[in-house]
């Protein structure tokens, strides 16, 4: 407890050192000042002033310049106004047991089975995985699957892609009450399923967006896409003035459900469930007052010129000829790499100066003294980020990422609660992370919150924003009648939630 107060005495002296050398300075020259009289005034301007005139002037003209061009030609604050989570229906909800039999029928239903389905071990294997993934009895079901027999057609994958961001996207109008036609930047991203036209064509038809709006579709970029569609809106909203952009993340599982016998491609059918996000952006000055947040940083992190991160995860057909996506047994440290490299980038953008300093003088220690200094000084975050918002693709990477940033059990909560409740719903996991957080009743004014999103590639990008007022949940949140059971009790060996729950407010 000492060294924790120590700690926080000295990150407090740090922060503040500025503060706390100006003021004492301040007060003596006003001091000074008080005791100025008419004569020193008169004094001082026949004496320094009158014959500095030359130079003066010329340094206040360049003064008012250089303060005029920089404001002028500084990047415009983009706000998020307002984001809305997809909640399917809940005749939807897939529990592990409906998962399983979605599993058996589809294998079933497949033509080279020849409607036979009596290999019973990989069922006891998938069953496992589901059962140490983490996710919950909630989770949901693309419609299709849950038929039976389960239409895995790409009509059925169209209709799931649709609800999804056609029900997200009405959820988001309605609360802003933005018309549609003022959008002027679209960018939509979904991984494994693009379809001609694309999904932003068809959130252009449905909602009749104009004809001059900025449309871009992201495909195959994974589970970070969701950042990346942040960062191009982002860099569009520099360009472009007085608009709105609009973000759309999802990713489709009728269509990409494996049916084969590869264990490594199986995995993710016991991951993905259905889910998807709409995202509303601002660069208007008049939008600060009612927005959420403003965008504070983005840092994209790219390992692909590696091979072994290109390949980590990666779709492909197995030795049937079934497509599915493989994921390496060297995923885990790809990801610990990558993460590290947008951590070293990230870090000293938000960190304070007094985690700074701690860094560089272990990092130079460890140069001087290999012998006595073991490992680098790991920054503690906390003190930047009030909020985390960790990619729930899996009771693994939340686990990682909780050690290797020193977090507590609560600050990776939302995280652990997203995976349990709707499962890992690829790149708009961040946002039902988001909404979690304001469910909660935690989002103050000045909070800063960091979404760290990972994914094939091998990609690792982080988006970090400031809550310009109290964040509450928004109209028809996704966590709207369960956020009191959560979080949920996991047992840490098994990975089962437990029937008791804790407080949902503490």
């Amino acid at each position: 407890m000492t060294s924790v107060n120590v700690k926080l005495l000295y990150h407090y002296v740090i922060t503040n050192l500025f503060n706390l050398c100006f003021f004492p300075l301040t007060a003596i020259v006003a001091g000074k000042a008080y005791r100025l009289t008419k004569d020193d005034l008169h004094h001082l301007y026949y004496s320094y002033l009158q014959h500095n005139l030359i130079t003066i002037a010329p340094l206040f003209a360049f003064t008012v310049f250089g303060s005029v061009l920089y404001i002028a030609t500084r990047p415009k604050p983009v706000y998020l106004v307002e984001y809305s989570c997809y909640l399917p229906p809940t005749h939807c909800r897939s529990s592990i047991s409906k998962v399983m039999d979605i599993f058996y029928q589809v294998r079933k239903a497949d033509p080279s089975r020849n409607g036979t389905c009596d290999d019973s071990s990989w069922l006891d294997f998938l069953r496992k995985i589901q059962e140490r993934s983490g996710l919950g009895d909630e989770t949901h079901g693309p419609e299709g699957l849950l038929q039976v027999p389960p239409r895995k057609t790409f009509a059925a994958a169209r209709e799931e892609t649709e609800q999804v961001i056609i029900g997200a996207l009405e959820n988001l109008f309605k609360n802003t009450n933005v018309n549609p036609k003022d959008i002027g930047i679209l960018v939509v991203n979904s991984s494994m399923f693009n379809p001609t036209p694309s999904l932003s064509a068809m959130v252009v038809n449905t909602f009749k967006l104009r004809s001059n709006v900025r449309s871009f579709n992201l495909g195959g970029m994974g589970c970070s896409a969701g950042v990346i569609a942040i960062d191009l809106a982002k860099d569009l909203l520099h360009v472009h003035k007085n608009t709105y952009a609009l973000v759309v993340s999802t990713e489709n599982i009728t269509y990409n459900i494996y049916a084969g016998d590869n264990r490594s491609m199986m995995v993710s059918n016991c991951l993905f469930r259905v889910g998807g996000a709409a995202i509303l952006l601002s660069n208007k000055p008049g939008d600060r007052r009612r927005s959420k947040y403003e965008l504070v940083h983005t840092v994209r992190t790219h390992t692909g010129a590696d091979d072994k991160s290109f390949r980590c995860v990666q779709q492909g057909d197995d030795e049937n000829g079934k497509i599915g996506v493989s994921l390496s047994k060297d995923i885990t440290d790809v990801a610990g790499r990558t993460v590290k490299k947008n951590i070293a980038t990230l870090g000293p953008l938000i960190l304070p100066l007094s985690e700074k300093l701690l860094f560089f003088v272990t990092f130079m220690g460890k140069k001087l003294f290999k012998d006595k200094i073991k490992h680098y000084y790991v920054p503690d975050f906390k003190l930047a980020i009030d909020h985390f918002c960790i990619h729930a693709g899996g009771r693994a990477v939340i686990d990682v990422l909780e050690k290797n940033l020193a977090l507590a059990p609560i600050d990776v909560e939302a995280s652990r609660s997203t995976l349990h409740r709707f499962g890992n719903t690829s790149s708009s996991s961040i946002w039902y992370e988001l909404a979690y957080i304001e469910a909660k009743g935690r989002m103050k004014k000045g909070n800063k919150v960091w979404q760290i999103a990972l994914g094939s590639g091998f990609k690792c990008n982080s988006a970090v924003w400031v809550a310009l007022n109290n964040v509450k949940a928004s109209t028809n949140s996704p966590w709207e009648h369960c956020i009191d059971r959560y979080p949920v009790k996991i047992d840490s060996d098994s990975g089962k939630s437990e029937t008791r729950v804790q407080n949902g407010r503490s």
